[in-house]
């Protein structure tokens, strides 16, 4: 299918869901109403950019008509003005829908889960992962999102040993899937009396939230434990079970989850944490069949990679995956995170439109 068929497929696909937003009973189904409207707003802006092409097209056809044809001098000159700007309005509109017609993840509208621990660096680096948590936190603020936290793993002065909370909003994982790997911190500790520059690190795993018909998981293949909630030092902060720890036996995936004291309620959220993990593994292997055939400039996420770092006495957040430095980092803590975020996103598509053109040059 042509270039110019898949569009007019899509302008037809837009009329169709118009079309069916106006029938009765899909105006009195919430739930018809959200899934047509969500599909409509992810088509209807790459109808519209080819919608203006065509329009483009049409007077830049005029005014080189005009160009060529024109016998006044003064009119002459004014149509190769108007040609030179609407070529440039054409490459700039197609530009546009290479971007709009690269493959649409369907993860990309999902809720995420977010797992932050803290790696190297001791209590140094639970107290940088319980600021990655205010930061993302932060972030979801400024974009007016949800946050609910999971579970926490606290150390006595302020710390995160682990941290899993769930992000809700239309997209969340499509801003935040290229956050998942390793965060390092390059600052003088509060506890260090020498002043050295210590290096820690905390990792970030970022997981689209997934539907029980996405992961089907088999209840012969978990073994569920209870226990009561502890705090930080080991204490009990409990007097019933109501902590829930489950292990999926054939991959070996453990999931605890204490923060509320209803054991059901543990139990729905530690499900949730594993199914989203699940799913993960799958994207991987996915990910890495096409790594093989051609290397991610962005990277695959995986928490080994070291992705960005934060460097106190240089005010300076450098992403390494786009060799990116910003200059701001109390503002980047603050939850500053678009123009990374963008960076990212535009460097992936740039990669997989050159991917493509490989693609076709081979």
């Amino acid at each position: 299918m042509s270039v110019d068929d898949r569009l007019a497929e899509l302008a037809l696909q837009a009329q169709r869901l118009q079309a069916e937003l106006t029938r009765p009973e899909v105006a009195a189904d919430p739930d018809a109403l959200r899934r047509i409207g969500k599909e409509l707003a992810r088509i209807e802006p790459t109808v519209g950019t080819w919608e203006r092409l065509q329009s483009t097209r049409r007077q830049l056809a005029e005014a080189r008509a005009m160009r060529d044809d024109e016998a006044d001098p003064d009119l002459r000159e004014m149509a190769r003005e108007e040609v030179r700007r609407l070529e440039e309005d054409e490459e700039r509109l197609l530009d546009e829908l290479k971007v709009q017609l690269l493959p649409h993840d369907p993860l990309d509208e999902r809720d995420v889960i977010v797992e932050i621990r803290a790696g190297a660096g001791g209590e140094e680096a639970a107290l940088f992962a319980a600021e990655l948590f205010r930061m993302y936190v932060r972030y979801a603020e400024r974009h007016r999102w949800s946050v609910e936290v999971l579970t926490t793993n606290e150390t006595g002065i302020g710390g995160l040993r682990e941290v899993i909370f769930e992000v809700h909003a239309d997209g969340a994982y499509s801003r935040l899937k290229f956050e998942g790997g390793v965060h390092r911190v390059q600052r003088v500790p509060e506890t260090e009396s020498s002043g050295r520059i210590h290096t820690s690190t905390a990792t970030v795993a970022v997981l689209p939230e997934a539907d029980e018909v996405d992961v089907q998981i088999d209840e012969r293949d978990l073994r569920i434990d209870v226990y009561r909630s502890t705090g930080p030092g080991g204490q009990s902060v409990n007097t019933t079970d109501s902590a829930v720890r489950i292990t999926h036996l054939p991959t070996g995936l453990v999931v605890a989850i204490q923060d509320e004291k209803s054991q059901h309620k543990n139990k729905a959220k530690a499900m949730a944490v594993l199914r989203s993990r699940l799913l993960e593994m799958e994207q991987r292997k996915a990910h890495e069949a096409e790594a093989a055939k051609r290397r991610s400039m962005v990277g695959s996420g995986e928490r080994s990679e070291k992705i960005r770092t934060y460097n106190f006495p240089q005010d300076r957040v450098t992403d390494h995956r786009v060799g990116m430095d910003l200059h701001n980092l109390p503002n980047v803590l603050d939850g500053d995170l678009d123009r990374l975020i963008d960076t990212l996103i535009e460097t992936d598509q740039a990669e997989r439109l050159a991917a493509i053109g490989e693609g076709d040059a081979a």
